[in-house]
């Protein structure tokens, strides 16, 4: 049968979700833990490809298996056999012909800012540090700019590998509780870098070095010297994967 987990972790110590033969990466921890459950070697395939240091509360990631464990027993036989920054929170069947990134519906990323005077070592780990106070009504103000289908090659870092630019926006909100400022994202699929860059750019916003009405033209000009910097992978989270 084909199995969908969900895995959350705190990707600090990894390098990326990916396998890879050099690093540390979540999958290969994944995988080795599923191995030593079942018994003979086990590869899963994940939702989303998250780079070295970014979280998920929710990744998906499908493995076969013939074993006779409940399906909804895996994640408590699973997690004996995991690393405490890695967690599976869910597992369910689905059909053979489900794969874990062509059945995605949409995505959600979350990108945490804190918005303070001084860093706060608790927070480093999951938060950009920046010291400027932010606009936040400028912030929201750019965001619907961004809604719907457009083409975001000047939101996509050099060495993407994606046939096309093009990706939808569904929804995009900025919000500010204390001194943290919440980025949420919601769409079709992301660039490489995409939702870093285009956090780097509402930034640039509530920074007032553009102005929300130059997302429109930073979008249509196609060039990435447009938009923000990217912002370090800390303050990414993989939040919610829908499925068809």
């Amino acid at each position: 049968m084909r199995v969908l987990l969900t895995v959350s972790y705190d990707g600090s110590n990894y390098y990326g979700w990916q396998r890879q033969s050099n690093f540390i990466t979540v999958q290969q921890r994944l995988e080795e833990g599923l191995s030593a459950l079942m018994g003979k070697e086990i590869s899963v395939r994940g939702a989303s490809r998250t780079d070295t240091g970014v979280h998920a509360a929710a990744q998906g990631a499908v493995f076969e298996t013939d074993t006779t464990i409940p399906v909804d027993r895996i994640p408590y036989a699973l997690n004996a056999f995991l690393p405490e920054d890695i967690v599976v929170r869910g597992a369910r069947e689905v059909d053979e012909s489900f794969h874990p990134q062509y059945s995605v519906i949409d995505k959600t990323y979350e990108y945490l800012i804190l918005n303070d005077e001084f860093r706060d070592p608790k927070l480093i780990r999951y938060t950009e540090f920046i010291r400027e106070k932010l606009d936040i009504d400028k912030m929201r103000e750019a965001c619907k700019y961004f809604l719907g289908e457009h083409d975001f090659k000047a939101f996509c870092a050099s060495g993407s590998t994606a046939k096309t630019t093009v990706r939808t926006i569904y929804s995009l909100t900025v919000d500010k509780r204390e001194k943290i400022v919440c980025i949420k994202v919601t769409g079709s699929g992301f660039l490489y870098n995409m939702v870093r860059i285009i956090a780097g750019t509402l930034a640039d916003v509530g920074k007032g070095k553009l102005k929300p009405e130059d997302i429109e033209e930073i979008i249509a000009s196609r060039d990435r010297t447009r938009a923000g910097k990217t912002l370090s992978p800390n303050g990414l989270t993989l939040r919610e994967v829908h499925y068809e």
